[in-house]
């Protein structure tokens, strides 16, 4: 008798529930939040980078600003730096006549198989007189030639979440943008040949 109370008492009592509910919640909740967190850090990250780096295009194209290139990059870094503490960054700089070269060089796919083999007749865009991929020059270029910026930046994430999904212990990001070198002077622009080699 005194067993079956206590079982009874035991079966309608529920003032312990809201303790083994929040345990059966909380890992989700916590794992959403930190997601969450990580994501919107990512957004603004990325947003920042990308203004600097567009501050830095504009910067780099003007004239007599070549010697300063390392200069104007170091701003960037230490601009963003101000907020991802531990990033480590990655430049990049390429220079195209047009908008429209920064592209693989048309060629002509005579077997049909997508890629260019030798033989194969190709516009050589950039006057090296080989087929490249990215028929950009290193470096921002001369006047009136299109830069293309780019910065890849790691980071360390903000929570340890990732290693329990997954994924990778940092976060890169990539930003690009394009903008027209100032035309100070005229600009050098290569005789576009088709050459079949």
């Amino acid at each position: 008798m005194i067993r079956t109370r206590f079982a009874a008492r035991l079966l309608h009592d529920n003032r312990g529930s809201p303790i083994a509910e929040f345990a059966v919640v909380a890992p989700t909740m916590l794992l959403l939040i930190m997601g969450a967190m990580d994501l919107s850090y990512r957004s603004y990250a990325t947003s920042l980078l990308e203004g600097e780096i567009q501050k830095a295009a504009r910067d780099s194209g003007m004239e007599n600003q070549s010697d300063k290139l390392d200069a104007i990059e170091t701003k960037v870094k230490n601009q963003v730096r101000l907020v991802v503490k531990a990033a480590t960054f990655t430049p990049l700089r390429r220079s195209y006549t047009s908008y429209l070269t920064d592209k693989p060089e048309r060629f002509t796919d005579t077997n049909g198989n997508g890629q260019r083999d030798a033989g194969e007749c190709f516009d050589d865009v950039n006057g090296n007189g080989q087929w490249d991929s990215d028929p950009g020059n290193a470096g921002q270029g001369g006047a009136n030639d299109v830069a293309a910026y780019t910065m890849t930046m790691s980071y360390p994430r903000l929570f340890p979440m990732a290693a329990m999904l997954g994924w990778s212990s940092t976060q890169t990001i990539t930003v690009k943008t394009f903008l027209r070198n100032q035309p100070y002077a005229t600009q050098n622009v290569p005789v576009v040949k088709n050459l079949c080699t």
